[in-house]
């Protein structure tokens, strides 16, 4: 449930920021009659992203337990964790200027055909964020289906965690609607953003155990411990760790560490980055000057 409550909230906010921002920017201009063309780009959107999921659910289900899942489960992992990493960069560093960007296409979309332009603008967002969470909404079900031992099994946990972290976004939403610049989305992205590296290294763990498995990696396989009796995978608190942060009982060398090189690189490099953003404080002597 939480690995599904944090993308759906990251996700949805992210989405939902964009239509909140149009949607406000078409207010302060009065331009409200094309509120309708935002909310039919965002419905077809959204029709495209559950659509799509569904059919995605349904035909990797038939093949359950299968080498083609494996495969294809191993894919996803692989994509989930590269969009995610990508994803966060993204957005760490347009959170400031997102709404200045958007504000100028819209100010584009008006002058050529505002109906069309407006609708494509707003299902061009939320269609890329429900796509994306289609993405890790069927790695977060592949990685807690090898722990509870069922594909289909990890769905209604994943459905309440994706409910509340749609509630969520949509409050989050609401706020920003209400109350623009003075919410610090910066930091908002920062700490959630921080979070799912740490998810994306662990899906990482779990595509190379995949490819060990299927045996296109077979080196270091031995497993450096086991903790099943201490902390088992399919308990409750073990399945959280294993589908939210990675944690495998029966580690091999290779997964810990492809796990520790994405942590240093992925997560070291965030905040690198975020303390250069970050304006340094003017020495004594330079308020002299």
């Amino acid at each position: 449930m939480l690995p599904t409550f944090v993308i759906f909230l990251r996700e949805g906010v992210e989405a939902s920021m964009i239509i909140a921002i149009l949607l406000a920017y078409l207010a302060r201009s009065g331009h409200r009659e094309h509120f309708r063309d935002v909310y039919l780009g965002v419905g077809a959107a959204l029709v495209l992203a559950f659509g799509g999921g569904a059919a995605a659910f349904l035909l990797i289900h038939s093949y359950e337990g299968s080498r083609v899942q494996a495969i294809f489960e191993t894919g996803t992992y692989l994509l989930a964790c590269g969009v995610l990493t990508c994803m966060t960069f993204w957005m760490h560093s347009h959170a400031r200027t997102l709404s200045r960007e958007l504000r100028e296409r819209t100010d584009r979309a008006m002058g050529r055909g505002a109906r069309f332009s407006l609708a494509l603008v707003s299902f061009q967002a939320v269609g890329r964020e429900g796509l994306e969470t289609v993405v890790f909404t069927l790695a977060i079900f592949f990685a807690a289906s090898g722990s509870q031992g069922s594909f289909a099994g990890s769905v209604p946990a994943a459905a309440l965690g994706a409910a509340l972290g749609t509630m969520g976004a949509l409050v989050v939403a609401f706020a920003i609607y209400r109350l623009g610049h003075r919410i610090n989305l910066g930091r908002f992205f920062q700490v959630v953003g921080s979070l799912l590296m740490l998810f994306a290294a662990g899906l990482l763990a779990d595509a190379v155990e995949n490819l060990q498995q299927l045996g296109w990696l077979p080196f270091l396989l031995h497993p450096l411990w086991n903790t099943s009796a201490q902390l088992s995978e399919q308990g409750a608190v073990g399945d959280v760790l294993h589908t939210f942060l990675g944690y495998a009982a029966q580690p091999t060398p290779l997964q810990l560490l492809a796990y520790l090189v994405y942590v240093l690189a992925a997560v070291g490099g965030f905040f690198w980055i975020a303390g250069r953003r970050t304006p340094p404080r003017p020495t004594p002597a330079a308020t002299a000057g």
